[in-house]
């Protein structure tokens, strides 16, 4: 069993899941609300997305936009944890994320990695970036 995330934006899905592929890599698929079969007239002319996935080794993000005329809730108290297969993709990874980002704890060494951050990024996705644990 696994589990994948499913994030909701405030209309910045694309932007978003398009700025993670070029980060994560992966094939990145879009539908919108206004490509829904029978969609009611307030979904036809929208261009917010209604689901999206990234997939990327083996696994997937998902995402989309609050349905128009819903007031947005963004995700506050969940963080999507991803751990590097080195320290440099780490780093590489955590340092990409950062760009525009409010920064909650650097990325260093700690007790558990050689390489760890934590940030939420100008999305306002939680993100715990993390090399593989620390092998002392």
């Amino acid at each position: 069993m696994s589990f994948d995330p499913y994030i909701h934006f405030p209309g910045t899905c694309a932007q978003a899941m398009a700025f993670y592929q070029s980060v994560f890599g992966g094939d990145l698929q879009m539908m919108r609300y206004a490509d829904m079969p029978d969609a009611p007239p307030e979904y036809a002319g929208s261009d917010l997305v209604m689901h999206s996935t990234l997939a990327v080794g083996g696994r997937i993000m998902m995402a989309g936009d609050f349905p128009p005329g819903m007031v947005p809730d963004p995700q506050k108290a969940v963080s999507i944890s991803h751990f590097a297969a080195d320290i440099d993709d780490a780093a590489r990874i955590f340092a990409a994320l950062s760009d525009g980002a409010e920064i909650m704890l650097p990325f260093g060494q700690t007790f558990w990695s050689n390489g760890y951050g934590m940030l939420k990024d100008r999305f306002g996705t939680h993100w715990m970036i993390a090399a593989t644990p620390r092998a002392d």
